[in-house]
């Protein structure tokens, strides 16, 4: 039996860094603490272990409360593409097991980011990801170009 899901939130940036560069921030722990969070400084910690079949979780504090975001690298091929599951422990934000696509593309003039995030069950799950990755993807491109 398949699960019905909702369109994929799609998100893509061209970065003035070289690829490797915008690799590393988007997968090295003192990199990701400076943007993966919507909220600026709300990272609390970051567990990662960058192979296929490693986890990571992402550890946040926004309005007091803790948001922690888990999941598991399912391709990594430095530094073209990144691929891992997506879920949250906390049960308000909780959607099940979701696809995160990365790809760092050279292009002139630095680095095309393009994420792909798909298999949400509902449009409010989307809609509320859609915002929190586009609030992260700019504190990423202006700390690493």
């Amino acid at each position: 039996m398949s699960v019905e899901t909702v369109g994929a939130v799609r998100i893509a940036r061209t970065i003035r860094a070289e690829r490797q560069k915008v690799w590393d921030a988007w997968t090295r722990p003192e990199h990701m603490k400076l943007w993966s969070c919507p909220a600026p400084g709300g990272v609390q910690n970051i567990e990662t272990d960058l192979k296929v079949g490693g986890a990571f979780a992402i550890h946040m504090l926004v309005d007091g409360k803790p948001h922690n975001a888990f999941g598991t690298y399912r391709e990594v091929d430095e530094p073209r593409r990144l691929v891992y599951t997506w879920d949250w422990e906390d049960e308000e934000n909780a959607v099940g097991e979701t696809l995160v696509t990365v790809e760092f593309n050279e292009v002139d003039g630095g680095t095309e980011l393009v994420l792909v995030h798909e298999g949400f069950p509902v449009e409010e799950a989307r809609k509320g990801h859609e915002e929190g990755w586009s609030a992260c993807i700019e504190h990423f491109t202006a700390i690493v170009a």
